[in-house]
């Protein structure tokens, strides 16, 4: 199994058109981070698209590439690419130089987009929200198989006969669909046989088996090879040397965003008892290295998935607490997982 980690750039906001203080150290510690990931021997790392006060990452590209330079071996990645509000072309373009710059390292995540924001901000109507993500979509799997492109649709203006450059190194840039519990979404993933990734953050992740097995029928369905297809699970994660610390440690920044987020959303207020039925009986990965195994081996029998993706939370913690939370996940956790899955 593959292990990474996933982050949206948690800061907090500056309040200020310039001198944005906040925002340089948050981007500086995300170097240290993936810097730091590399260094311990995980497989990827994926940079979230937002377009909110208090996440950093609203260009995942970007972040991509100044982390390709100070890295060697791991995969760089958007942990979402808000396709339905980008221009399929640029982006291409984008991660196909992030790739050339990284020796072959880029994939990207597509999704629909679980925040709003970017729609007005592009001027997409709303009501446009599924069509654009299966159009842009088509264009964007097109532009990646050929060189030559010739498109038209109802959301851009056509393309006929243009190469659209420069060229990945890879063959083509690996695309990932990123869902949250969508039944259409797994169904649409299986059939144009791409890889799935699910973020599981507040259910019990057996709620979710159906669904991916929903995504396995639509692919075999469709004539893919089922063996191959290639899902990775998404949770929150935190971990310590003691595992009372880390719940200690993750929680207020865990409540902070979940109120956040939660408060736009119409969510329940989080409470310690919430976090601790979610810790022990839900998704949260937060405790000590082997509640950590514990956790991630049991969403593996679940469903089988050939790579887990740790979502950083990020907020109140000092970073070097975070620092230390990678660096067990790679030379502790990491081991154990690889070896009981490679059996």
């Amino acid at each position: 199994m593959e292990l990474g980690i996933s982050t949206f750039g948690e800061v907090h906001p500056d309040g200020t058109a310039g001198k944005a203080v906040n925002a340089h150290k948050r981007v500086q510690e995300l170097l240290a981070e993936v810097k730091l990931a590399d260094e311990v021997g995980l497989d990827v790392f994926a940079f979230g698209e937002h377009h909110r006060p208090d996440f950093v990452i609203s260009a995942p590209e970007i972040f991509m590439a100044a982390a390709a330079s100070i890295t060697k071996n791991i995969k760089l990645s958007s942990s979402v690419t808000v396709l339905s509000s980008v221009d399929p072309v640029r982006t291409f373009q984008n991660f196909a130089s992030v790739d050339l710059i990284s020796g072959g390292r880029a994939e990207m995540i597509a999704g629909r987009g679980s925040f709003i924001e970017s729609f007005p901000i592009f001027g997409f109507d709303l009501d446009d929200y599924d069509a654009l993500f299966t159009e842009k979509l088509e264009m964007f799997l097109q532009i990646n198989q050929q060189e030559i492109l010739n498109w038209q649709g109802k959301f851009r203006a056509p393309v006929i006969n243009q190469g659209v450059y420069p060229r990945p190194l890879q063959e083509a840039i690996p695309v990932w669909i990123g869902v949250g519990g969508t039944r259409a979404s797994a169904l649409r993933a299986g059939k144009l046989n791409l890889p799935m990734i699910i973020a599981i953050l507040g259910s019990d992740p057996v709620h979710f088996v159906p669904f991916v097995e929903a995504y396995r029928e639509s692919a075999e369905k469709a004539g893919h090879d089922v063996s191959k297809l290639q899902l990775a699970i998404s949770s929150q994660f935190y971990v310590a040397e003691d595992a009372n610390h880390a719940a200690d440690e993750f929680y207020p920044s865990y409540e902070a965003l979940m109120n956040r987020v939660g408060k736009d959303r119409g969510w329940s207020p989080m409470t310690r008892d919430s976090f601790e039925y979610l810790r022990q009986s839900g998704p949260l990965v937060v405790g000590d290295v082997q509640m950590a195994v514990d956790k991630i081996m049991h969403q593996y029998e679940l469903f089988g998935n050939t790579r887990f993706v740790a979502q950083l939370v990020t907020g109140h913690t000092p970073h070097q607490k975070i620092l230390k939370a990678i660096e067990l996940y790679g030379t502790k956790v990491a081991p154990i997982i690889r070896k009981e899955t490679s059996k």
